[in-house]
């Protein structure tokens, strides 16, 4: 995919500007705010770290997801008049009104974020983030970072999940936004789920947003309602060789119907019209983009009769469908059975195009029967996944804390901790010429390891120094 434009990356800006507000945040942590400020505490520096405790699906690792948005944040936060007066409402009627201007003049000018790089495989109980800065602020700043990271990370590692399932060859759609915890978990869904690994997504706004590839077929609803050829409008279509005389395609699919119909030894009465009616006028509308669902009444006895001879009518036009799309009952079974009718059709009807149609599988697919196509045979090409991708269904919150470290000292309190700690160790440890070594850092194998290698006794020291 081509990196963001200009416009993308604006809109993205404002975005969060619009989502995350200083208000999108708990209540105590203003309230911790004014206690700091109250006590002369909030420009006191302090530092925060951000991890979560335990890796997500029982898994082994985690993708750190999320950073650029709490950036973007960081560089909007600024409590708005409305914002103040609204906060104003909801506190204490004896909150000093001075808060209020502490408020009002607040930014992140004097906030430093260091974080491990984007996108990077992390592991539990290691700093994603570390926000360093005055007190009062970097205590307001919680609840929106650990909103921006916890669901980001998440579902950036469940993609990450499918992916690894599908294999690398598999190209895979994301298509939850229905399924989602309401717009903006969709469209945080798409973004992430893209970055985690997916190649596609159906949500229309997030490929205007973030410039992610959309892609999408058509909805049962659409071939149910139609139920005659009768509706089919208009009834003609231009060849793409340049000839104008507009061609009669429901004419010229019968005829193709017909004759598929012969080579499979298939029953025409089985036929459903209304099905043959919706995949000519989407054809009609879409001839370089034809990519029917064929699982609305029978796939064998009507689907992909329908597919083949409106496909096979695109291509004497010099139209190149797309493919198909399953989504219901055994897909492995059922792809082994579209793609030989596909090689069938190309061989008998020398029509090479149908060698490289699509089939794309859709059916509430989990990770595990993601992981089960590549152990059954299947000629499925594109997967599409929906519900068990967005909502994390294994797991629905990573977890994320936002701890407290210490607070910066002062180089005097530096100086008291400095002495204060060399009072704990033993002689032996502060001894200046070979000290003993600080046994609780180490393993008793490995300590003694270490003394024989100190004192030339070990066999294998030679090659561990050399090492």
């Amino acid at each position: 995919m081509a990196a963001p434009s200009s416009n993308t990356c604006g809109l993205t800006e404002r975005s969060i500007r619009e989502r995350v507000p200083p208000l999108l945040t708990d209540l105590y942590q203003v309230t911790m705010a004014y206690a700091y400020w109250r006590t002369g505490r909030h420009q006191e520096p302090a530092v925060f770290e951000l991890f979560f405790r335990n890796n997500p699906f029982g898994g082994g690792f985690t993708l750190f997801a999320g950073m650029q948005d709490c950036l973007l944040f960081l560089r909007s936060f600024h409590f708005t008049d409305e914002d103040v007066e609204f906060l104003r409402s909801v506190l204490p009627p004896a909150t000093d009104p001075a808060f209020f201007q502490f408020l009002r003049g607040l930014d992140c000018s004097g906030v430093t974020l260091r974080a491990i790089p984007e996108g990077t495989v992390v592991f539990a109980r290691v700093p994603l983030m570390e926000v360093a800065g005055p007190l009062a602020v970097v205590q307001l700043l919680e609840t929106s970072l650990l909103c921006l990271v916890n669901y980001a990370s998440l579902v950036c590692s469940n993609a990450a999940r499918f992916r690894l399932a599908a294999g690398p060859k598999r190209k895979l759609l994301e298509l939850g936004l229905r399924r989602a915890q309401g717009p903006d978990g969709g469209l945080t869904a798409s973004r992430y789920t893209h970055i985690g690994g997916f190649d596609f997504t159906s949500n229309v706004q997030a490929g205007f947003q973030y410039g992610v590839p959309v892609a999408g077929t058509m909805a049962h609803s659409y071939v149910t309602s139609f139920t005659s050829l009768e509706e089919v409008l208009p009834k003609t279509l231009v060849a793409v060789n340049g000839d104008s005389t507009p061609v009669d395609i429901i004419l010229l699919t019968k005829g193709w119907l017909s004759r598929v119909c012969e080579l499979l030894g298939s029953q025409p009465g089985k036929i459903h019209e209304g099905e043959l009616a919706a995949f000519l006028s989407y054809a009609i509308a879409y001839p370089q983009n034809f990519l029917p669902v064929i699982d609305s009444f029978s796939v064998s006895c009507s689907g992909l009769l329908n597919f083949c001879a409106v496909a096979l009518a695109l291509c004497e036009l010099d139209y190149k469908p797309l493919g198909v799309r399953l989504d219901s009952g055994d897909l492995c079974r059922q792809s082994l059975e579209v793609r030989r009718v596909f090689r069938l059709c190309s061989k008998h009807f020398s029509v090479s195009a149908f060698d490289s149609l699509t089939i794309v599988g859709t059916n509430n697919i989990t990770e595990q029967s993601m992981a089960e196509l590549n152990e059954k045979e299947n000629e499925i090409d594109v997967v599409g996944v929906g519900t068990h991708l967005v909502t994390c269904t294994q797991q629905p919150s990573l977890g994320c804390v936002y701890k407290v470290t210490q607070p910066l000292c002062s180089a005097t309190e530096t100086r008291a901790k400095v002495q204060s700690s060399l009072q704990t160790l033993h002689p032996r440890h502060k001894r200046l010429q070979e000290p003993d070594s600080y046994t609780v850092a180490l393993s008793e194998k490995l300590h003694t390891l270490v003394t024989e290698i100190r004192e030339g006794s070990s066999n294998n020291s030679n090659f561990l120094l050399a090492n």
